[in-house]
């Protein structure tokens, strides 16, 4: 058996396709009307047709259950909160944060209340310490990652 991708129900599946699409890059797989895969090996799928699939009524569905969320990475986080600034109805969980091995992460919902975290790459973190003037060794140490793994990104 293998696991293929998380599937999201969402309430309106243009408004969740512009947010996917247009705030988080995500490009389009197979594109089945109801039931959108997106590259990054996930769906979204209309509640509606959810809902008649595993016969429960569209109101059994809850949102904001803030048990699950998708994650992604992203390059260039800086240039990514920017983005973020220009969009008014994005509800934030926190702003920027730091994790102690150094990776930056923001969360937020989307626009059917499931938990989106956005971190930088471990490697753009590995590249912005060794900028900084941390020894490899240092920045291995500090990113919990292995030595090996620091040089690569040298």
């Amino acid at each position: 058996m293998k696991f293929k991708c998380p599937l999201i129900v969402v309430a309106d599946i243009d408004v969740a396709r512009n947010f996917y699409e247009n705030v988080l890059n995500q490009k389009v797989k197979y594109d089945f009307g109801e039931n959108i895969m997106y590259e990054g090996d996930f769906a979204i799928q209309l509640k509606s047709h959810f809902a008649n699939r595993i016969t429960i009524n569209e109101s059994d569905i809850s949102t904001k259950s803030n048990n699950f969320e998708l994650y992604f990475e992203e390059e260039n986080i800086d240039d990514f909160i920017e983005k973020l600034k220009n969009i008014n109805q994005i509800q934030y969980i926190h702003r920027l944060i730091e994790h102690s091995w150094g990776q930056r992460v923001i969360r937020f919902y989307d626009p059917d209340m499931n938990i989106i975290e956005v971190g930088e790459t471990m490697e753009s973190v590995v590249k912005r310490f060794l900028n900084q003037g941390l020894s490899p060794e240092e920045t291995a140490k500090r990113t919990q990652y292995p030595i090996e793994f620091v040089k690569q990104c040298l």
